[in-house]
């Protein structure tokens, strides 16, 4: 079974009309020597960028279905030098990364996606510090002009429960933009400095 249903993909430039990759990964704190964990990183839309802005001593890792899309961010990355990338070919339900080693665990616009939710979940549970981010960034359940179809949308109350269930708290629920909502949360019983650090840089 594959890990994701049918993908919504969009050209990069095009969807930088609607989306600004920096200014959401700015937005929930990533700093330089981060280590960042993208779910479903594609071809790199939030992945490359976050590797520039975590730097030479940070790291992000990605994992993805999608060969291909890995390539041209394999490509991407070494045109620009970028080093600081690790990627894997895998169901986001059977790849664990890292262990205890993200300072944030990203799902941009793909928790709806995957085929078990909660094992996504659990996976990233394992590979979240006490002291780190999950986060949620997602289509509004509702019409819109692109986007999935409506039915596999997920609301927030949905989404916040899925990853409620999986042993994270809910600190803050936001929109980034007229078509999404970003959740942030922070493994139960961890330490939660992070969630005060949105925005601003150690």
């Amino acid at each position: 079974m594959a890990a994701h249903h049918n993908r919504f993909h969009h050209d990069e430039a095009e969807r930088r009309r609607w989306q600004d990759p920096e200014a959401i990964l700015a937005e929930i704190g990533l700093c330089a020597g981060d280590e960042f964990v993208d779910v479903g990183c594609g071809d790199g839309f939030f992945a490359l960028p976050a590797a520039r802005m975590v730097g030479p001593e940070g790291h992000v890792y990605g994992v993805d279905v999608d060969e291909e899309s890995l390539a041209e961010l394999r490509v991407k990355a070494d045109a620009e030098g970028i080093g600081n990338l690790t990627l894997v070919t895998g169901e986001a339900e059977k790849e664990v990364l890292c262990t205890a080693c993200a300072d944030f665990v990203f799902f941009g616009i793909d928790l709806h996606d995957f085929y078990d939710q909660a094992k996504v979940l659990q996976s990233a549970m394992r590979m979240i510090k006490p002291s780190g981010k999950l986060v949620d960034l997602d289509w509004k359940k509702q019409p819109l002009d692109m986007g999935p179809p409506l039915e596999i949308k997920f609301s927030i109350e949905h989404a916040s429960r899925l990853i409620e269930d999986a042993g994270f708290i809910v600190v803050s629920v936001s929109e980034p933009g007229p078509m999404h909502y970003m959740i942030v949360a922070r493994p139960a019983g961890g330490e939660g400095n992070s969630a005060d650090r949105s925005g601003s840089c150690r």
